[in-house]
């Protein structure tokens, strides 16, 4: 039960943080466009203004001095939650703590060396006078989403091929992975907002897939048939199928399960995305006319009517000066 409930709470953890970060990002996307996206009449306007960068953490739209801890709130989250995922994997989880599997509890002590880096990644942004660049922050986190990766793989390796853990575990290396590839991404360019969206979902589809996992493997509602969950294995427990054709079956529904889930991921960003931008252009749009993803400043009626009245005066003067002629 006690696995249930962490792989619960990293789904509420993982996918939270990557909404957060998929709006955030969406928005300084749209707030800041890209040059080469930009009309010359409003390229000034832009460089002045800062172009989209990809940052690591996004803080709220807060005052910086007044509200220091509200401001910094997903981050201090952020940073509490890995403690207890630090926790698990090193103490608590069944590996850890039965200890008869030296493979299975090598596995779980990588991974919790994996989320420390995280953590002190996040101290290192919190504490540090200067903290560090951008680049840099990513290029580490694309290090510590290559170690969980290699970690969820080698803790499928060191299952039997008939126990559900060793698929769960293969496609959670393959999300992680896919993260490590976007952060690296970023690290070399920071205006890729693609890779920053690819990041943004990956994390939201980390934490879906662990409930999936969790529900899969230790609940007997979701346990596929021909299944079951064994207490008294190696890894501290396991879900083994009988025979061949259950397993088979097992896995294909593992992967449709996976499929839909990254289907159900894209599908929100492309939802955040039009969200954000509506809204964008809602509240900053106002007399503003979109030209080749820039808006620009639209005459008001007010200064309309002063240049008509300016030609009329002019026609007047002209038409005065003729006659006199």
């Amino acid at each position: 039960m006690a696995v249930l409930v962490y792989h619960i709470f990293a789904f509420f953890a993982l996918s939270s943080y990557g909404l957060y970060h998929l709006i955030s990002a969406t928005r300084a996307h749209l707030k800041h466009p890209s040059p080469s996206s930009s009309s010359s009449a409003t390229r000034g306007a832009a460089a002045a203004a800062g172009d989209y960068s990809a940052h690591p953490y996004y803080p709220l739209p807060l005052p910086p001095h007044r509200h220091h801890l509200l401001r910094h709130l997903p981050l201090y989250l952020a940073a509490i939650s890995l403690l207890i995922a630090i926790a698990h994997y090193a103490f608590l989880s069944p590996a850890a703590a039965d200890g008869r599997s030296p493979v299975h509890r090598l596995a779980a002590l990588q991974s919790a060396a994996a989320l420390l880096l995280f953590l002190l990644l996040a101290a290192a942004t919190l504490l540090l006078p200067h903290p560090l660049t951008p680049d840099l922050l990513f290029l580490l986190a694309s290090l510590a989403f290559a170690l969980l990766s290699a970690a969820s793989a080698h803790s499928a390796a060191a299952y039997q091929t008939s126990d559900l853990q060793a698929k769960c575990d293969s496609l959670s290396a393959t999300v992680s992975a896919a993260s490590a590839a976007a952060c690296l991404a970023l690290a070399l360019h920071p205006r890729f907002f693609t890779a920053e969206l690819a990041l943004a979902g990956a994390i939201v589809l980390q934490g879906l897939w662990s409930l999936q996992s969790g529900l899969s493997l230790y609940v007997d509602a979701f346990i596929p048939d021909g299944c079951h969950c064994l207490l008294d294995v190696p890894a501290g427990s396991a879900t083994r199928c009988d025979v061949e054709d259950s397993r088979l079956r097992a896995a294909a529904i593992l992967d449709l399960a996976f499929v839909l889930h990254a289907a159900l991921v894209a599908a929100v960003a492309v939802l955040v995305y039009a969200v954000v931008s509506r809204a964008s252009v809602a509240v900053g749009g106002l007399g503003r006319r979109f030209n080749g993803g820039s808006y620009e400043a639209l005459p008001t009626s007010s200064s309309t009517g002063a240049v008509g009245d300016l030609d009329h005066v002019q026609m007047k003067q002209l038409a005065k000066n003729s006659t006199q002629a």
